[in-house]
């Protein structure tokens, strides 16, 4: 195993399954003073937002990290451009009993409500589709300040729970699913098989997924329980054009998924360490390394390898000031919980967390723009007056 991978391990390890398994710290505040509304940033795009959550079972393989869970059971949502939201409740961040496992009755936190409307019908047309895998332990609603503003922009967003790898995953009838990777056995496990499993199961996840798309488009329904669809949902999804982005861990996702399947034509690594075979493979389709600042090509191994091997269009983008957790709704959220600026640093950098997240916007939406809707990519011929924070790496 790399010196950069057992870095990276280590750190997301730190991080990532700290933040949404444990109850969320209390604010601090006076006696009688309301309970403190959290706020997710409003997408910028024309779109009003849907969404819907399927329940997902692949029998032709057993859950990686649970032996006794003969099939693979997934939980995935779907964000659509809505056409109608008038009687659709705003979706909540997280599922209730998620809910009440990191923010218990009586706490003086409300948790965010997203700007996305449940089960919405679909704005007619065929919309381009983009993937999302989050970082290791982490939810799929990691990210949801990103998959809004894509899904504000037009795009199908997917967002994936990798089940016993993420710390929490509710099912329907709320049973809850835990995190189950197996510590490490002792000083000489460096974690090598546990990241290789990950990513495998990770990939195979979302393969699978797409499969499972491809059955929505031909209009059938394959959530488990069978709940209704969202109207207007068969043949919306253009899987002619198809992106994935991740972070951490689901950004090496993204690249070893865009190795192995030939359906995701374009990808983004959020500040991941690579791993499997397309490190030394490389690609021949669009693919971005977005990194926090002081990650990148002189000090991780990986990201060093791939790049010559990077044969279609490639970028190497750093963001001045962030943390490994920048790319998560976490930089948000905890400065509104009180948390102190440079408690955060660690994890989070010092840009303040609505620029970051306002930055991140910008070039996600520019990349896929560019591969998967034929835009002219202006932001991303190089450094920008509007975003100075956006660094370019040759």
């Amino acid at each position: 195993m790399s010196s950069a991978l057992a870095i990276a391990l280590t750190s997301v390890l730190a991080l990532s399954t700290a933040a949404p398994s444990p109850v969320l710290p209390a604010p601090v505040r006076a006696a009688g003073e309301p309970a403190t509304q959290l706020v997710l940033p409003r997408p910028t795009g024309p779109e009003r937002i849907g969404t819907v959550s399927l329940h997902l079972v692949d029998r032709s393989r057993p859950d990686p990290w649970v032996s006794s869970e003969r099939a693979r059971e997934i939980m995935v949502q779907l964000w659509y451009p809505a056409s109608d939201v008038r009687r659709h409740p705003r979706a909540p961040w997280v599922s209730p009993g998620v809910a009440e496992r990191i923010n218990p009755p009586g706490s003086p936190v409300i948790l965010p409500v997203t700007h996305a409307y449940a089960d919405a019908p679909v704005r007619p047309g065929r919309h381009p589709v983009v993937l999302y895998s989050p970082g290791f332990g982490l939810e799929r609603t990691a990210s949801t300040a990103l998959v809004e503003e894509l899904a504000s922009r037009g795009y199908i967003v997917v967002t994936i729970d990798h089940t016993h790898d993420a710390q929490l995953v509710e099912f329907p009838g709320g049973r809850i699913a835990t995190h189950a990777v197996p510590p490490p056995t002792g000083p000489d496990d460096d974690g090598e098989q546990v990241i290789d499993t990950a990513r495998e199961a990770r990939v195979a996840d979302t393969r699978f997924t797409l499969d499972r798309l491809a059955a929505i488009n031909r209009g059938h329904n394959p959530d488990e329980e069978r709940r209704r669809l969202p109207r207007g949902l068969k043949g919306a999804l253009d899987l002619a054009r198809v992106g994935m982005f991740g972070h951490s861990l689901g950004g090496a996702t993204a690249a070893e998924t865009m190795h192995e399947d030939p359906r995701v034509r374009a990808g983004i690594n959020l500040d991941g360490t690579l791993s499997g075979a397309v490190v030394a493979a490389g690609l021949r389709r669009p693919f971005a390394l977005m990194s926090s600042d002081g990650h990148g090509r002189a000090d991780d191994e990986t990201w060093l390898a791939i790049w010559p091997r990077l044969r279609g269009p490639r970028y190497d983008l750093q963001l001045a000031g962030s943390g490994h957790m920048s790319f998560t709704d976490f930089q948000v959220l905890l400065p509104q919980i009180g948390i102190p600026a440079e408690d955060l640093v660690p994890g989070y950098g010092t840009i303040d967390g609505s620029r970051s997240i306002t930055v991140q916007r910008a070039y996600v939406l520019a990349f896929f723009d560019r591969y998967l809707r034929n835009g002219n990519g202006h932001l991303l011929a190089g450094p920008s007056r509007r975003y100075p924070e956006m660094r370019f790496t040759p």
